[in-house]
């Protein structure tokens, strides 16, 4: 199973770069960021959690990958 600690530390970081960023943005960036946020807070707030099933890791783990990509995504469009 993935170390979602570990992945949230690495989204975090990666957000956080961005929010500074963000700001000096195109109008698509800030919309591609606010629906990243979304996603952002939905993973954030489960992997948060202590115990999970494995259907739950999958979805994290899948989720996760999205976030990462979105904020790839995002940062070389910056």
């Amino acid at each position: 199973m993935p170390d979602f600690s570990k992945m949230l530390e690495e989204l975090k970081t990666l957000r956080d770069e961005l929010k500074l960023k963000i700001h000096l943005g195109s109008q698509d960036a800030q919309d591609e960021f606010k629906k990243l946020e979304a996603q952002w807070d939905e993973f954030s707030k489960k992997a948060g959690l202590e115990e999970t099933t494995e259907g739950l890791g999958e979805a994290l783990s899948s989720l996760g990958s999205e976030l990462k990509s979105g904020f790839e995504r995002l940062k070389k469009a910056l």
